[in-house]
């Protein structure tokens, strides 16, 4: 499961009119959905200043964790993370590995979202959202399953 946010999107927004917000944030959506689309992984949301994707085994075959990090990695160079002018977009990631639901979760009327739920997707969120900009912070779940050598 991969999570990145936008660091201090409120700030950010408080200092440009609404619509040059939202030409931000589509950037940040387009630059990140293109690394996600590449990368073998079913995109949940995006929502607000978030991405959320997540790398199921069977989409993404045994090395999914590996390219969960792998895109995590991409976001952050695509944000301008490794550019020595600093990013155009501060952006923190999270990625861990581990069991939860996917499906549908709805009302008893009608289907009314398709998401991941319990306490690995929890995890995620979490460090995504203790990342600093331009960090990734990767589980110790997600480490052991992607086989890193750091």
């Amino acid at each position: 499961m991969l999570f990145a946010d936008i660091r201090g999107s409120t700030t950010l927004a408080e200092g440009m009119r609404p619509a040059e917000f939202h030409q931000v944030i589509d950037r940040f959506y387009q630059a990140t959905t293109a690394v996600l689309i590449r990368s073998e992984e079913l995109i949940d949301k995006l929502v607000g200043d978030e991405v959320v994707a997540y790398f199921i085994p069977g989409l993404a075959g045994v090395e999914h964790a590996k390219k969960a990090i792998n895109a995590a990695k991409q976001i952050l160079e695509v944000t301008g993370h490794n550019e020595p002018e600093g990013p155009w977009i501060p952006v923190g990631a999270g990625v861990h590995t581990g069991t939860a639901f996917f499906g549908t979760v709805s009302t008893k009327a009608a289907v009314t979202d398709i998401t991941a739920l319990g306490d690995a997707v929890n995890a995620s969120a979490r460090l995504s959202a203790a990342a600093a900009a331009g960090e990734l912070l990767i589980s110790e779940a997600a480490y052991q399953a992607a086989r890193l050598n750091l």
